[in-house]
């Protein structure tokens, strides 16, 4: 009994740290958080646009009748990455070949409309998700995330985090695919 009671802290660390050791050793990365829309249409929503912002609100009616690939970028102004990943989108905006679009998720009013006349504003329509209903629909788990939506309605890929550097030209090059 009393080599029992000696072991088990023993068994108990070693179990313990070869758990440790298999979660620092596999190639999980867990910032990837799968997506359940991957291939799926997009969720209903209809969002009002941000007052004072001349650009209209959004809806899963207003993608499926884009007929253009469409980015769908969820964003706050109290957000640093966010602030980040502005500039990438301000360049993205430029091409015609696809629809930025901009979902403001639980952020004041004001505060996101002095954000975006601050920083710009990339996005051709943008919603106002002040209650995150829209946000959970979507699965997000925090901002920004960014989904690319096929001309077809379906979300093809989703981006949790910033998009800057590396993972900008990652997910620049996936947009081209969907484009041909």
């Amino acid at each position: 009994m009393r080599r029992f009671i000696f072991l088990t802290p023993l068994a108990l660390s070693l179990i313990i740290g070869a758990f440790a050791v298999w979660g620092l050793l596999n190639d999980r990365n867990p910032s990837e958080i799968p997506s359940a829309l991957i291939n799926r249409s997009v969720p209903s929503f209809d969002l009002l646009p941000l007052p004072g912002l001349n650009s209209p609100g959004l809806s899963k009616k207003d993608l499926l009748n884009l007929d253009k690939v469409s980015i769908v970028n969820f964003f706050a102004s109290w957000c640093l990455p966010c602030r980040a990943e502005h500039q990438s989108f301000i360049k993205l905006s430029k091409n015609d070949e696809i629809e930025l679009v901009g979902i403001n998720y639980k952020d004041i009013n004001k505060d996101a409309l002095d954000w975006l006349t601050e920083l710009g504003n990339p996005y051709t329509y943008v919603g106002n998700d002040f209650s995150g209903r829209t946000g959970i629909d979507w699965g997000i788990t925090g901002v920004p995330e960014t989904f690319i939506v096929n001309k077809n309605g379906k979300v093809v890929h989703r981006f949790s985090g910033p998009l800057v550097g590396e993972r900008f030209e990652e997910f620049k090059e996936l947009l081209m695919l969907e484009l041909r």
